[in-house]
């Protein structure tokens, strides 16, 4: 069309729109935006899954050592686990509810109710790091130490591995959470929003396969 053809374009129909910027319920999608967010959101997923491969390849490793000295000798005692195992699976179930509860509301431009369910979240999981310790104290005043049986050392070993990596992820939701709440979490935070949730949905799979692994195998 050339320049004349593109000043008569921008004469009647105006100067081009500026990008789209969506707000808390829009834009931010995977495909990305000119501004480099795209890039950074498949880096970002990249460096997840590279995380979450690699602890997941932890995981099985011990599981592994688990069911091999298991199977070596016959000194292996299934250890009595504390009730309150239960209420913290329970506890951990609802923070990941709660969680997508946030995400959903945020699709749909709710910022009162994402905050609200977000911090509800992390709140949750942080009662679940609370009430491993009291699991671990309760073990400790029944006499039931890391050293006491094959039995007793995995689980420690397993569920401390899980704890730590859950402070992780408490610590991401923390951060979401008070960007949030200070009203700076924008479209451009919500890679760290998706990322936070997928890797706590993944610790809350993870728990239960070691609930599984405890009780049947422990």
């Amino acid at each position: 069309m050339g320049m004349s053809g593109s000043l008569t374009h921008d004469i009647i129909h105006g100067p081009p729109r500026p990008p789209f910027e969506g707000g808390w319920g829009g834009g931010g999608g995977a495909g990305g935006g000119s501004d480099g967010r795209g890039a950074f959101r498949r880096a970002s997923f990249t460096g997840l899954y590279v995380l979450l491969a690699a602890s997941t390849m932890l995981f099985a490793a011990f599981t592994s050592a688990m069911v091999v000295r298991r199977g070596l000798s016959d000194d292996w005692m299934s250890m009595s686990k504390p009730p309150i195992l239960l209420v913290n699976t329970g506890v951990l179930l609802a923070s990941s509810l709660a969680l997508e509860l946030a995400r959903r509301a945020l699709k749909a431009g709710g910022r009162t109710k994402f905050n609200a369910w977000w911090t509800a979240g992390t709140v949750l999981g942080i009662l679940f790091l609370g009430g491993q310790a009291l699991a671990w104290n309760q073990l400790n005043a029944a006499s039931v130490f890391i050293s006491t049986n094959p039995s007793s050392s995995f689980f420690y070993v397993l569920s401390v591995a899980h704890a730590v990596h859950l402070l992780g992820g408490v610590s991401a939701l923390f951060y979401v959470d008070v960007q949030a709440l200070r009203l700076t979490l924008g479209p451009a935070k919500r890679t760290a929003i998706d990322i936070s949730a997928i890797f706590w949905h993944f610790l809350d799979g993870l728990w239960l396969y070691l609930m599984v692994l405890f009780y049947v195998w422990g």
